[in-house]
């Protein structure tokens, strides 16, 4: 009688090597999915904030959640206790850093813009919220809510830098513009 042998056929690919490929397969997943979350983040949000001049601009924005800032008009500035409430009135700056400079800093061009009669203006509710310390003439705020019909900025939150307390500028803007 003959006797019969069985071997198990060899695959044509080793076994690390099978394990490699699908490394390799996963991780080049992986990357792409990353890749295309940083890209359509930071086009979606090219810059910081826009300036009071561009809602004005742009009466689309109006009910879109938007990031503005402003040179604080101090003499607007208002608290109703009863409602927790801030009511004050923004006045474009730029948001061109050369244009800062030739100004003569971030505190030269908060005044220039509230001193200036050309300037935009916008007012701004805060409801909600007790009366922050920096809230004062000059202080640049950065306000982040909504344009109402009335062409009034509702905020759901407010930030804010005092030129005299604080030594630095604003932050690097993105070249790109939000259209």
């Amino acid at each position: 009688m003959a006797e019969l042998a069985w071997e198990k056929p060899r695959s044509t690919v080793s076994k690390p090597a099978a394990k490699r490929v699908k490394f390799i397969i996963v991780g080049a997943i992986l990357m792409g999915a990353i890749g295309f979350l940083v890209l359509t983040g930071t086009a979606s949000s090219a810059r910081f904030f826009i300036t009071v001049n561009e809602v004005a601009a742009r009466p689309d924005l109006a009910g879109k959640t938007v990031k503005m800032t402003g040179a604080v008009i101090g003499s607007t500035i208002k608290f109703d206790p009863d409602t927790k409430s801030i009511y004050f009135t923004l006045a474009n700056i730029t948001d061109d850093n050369a244009e800062i400079e030739r100004e003569g800093g971030l505190a030269s061009a908060l005044h220039l813009a509230v001193i200036d009669p050309n300037a935009r203006h916008i007012d701004v509710v805060v409801p909600n919220q007790p009366m922050p310390d920096l809230l004062k003439d000059e202080a640049q705020a950065i306000v982040t809510g909504k344009v109402g019909s009335d062409g009034v900025f509702t905020a759901d939150e407010l930030l804010l830098k005092c030129p005299s307390k604080y030594a630095s500028d604003l932050p690097n803007q993105a070249s790109a513009q939000q259209q």
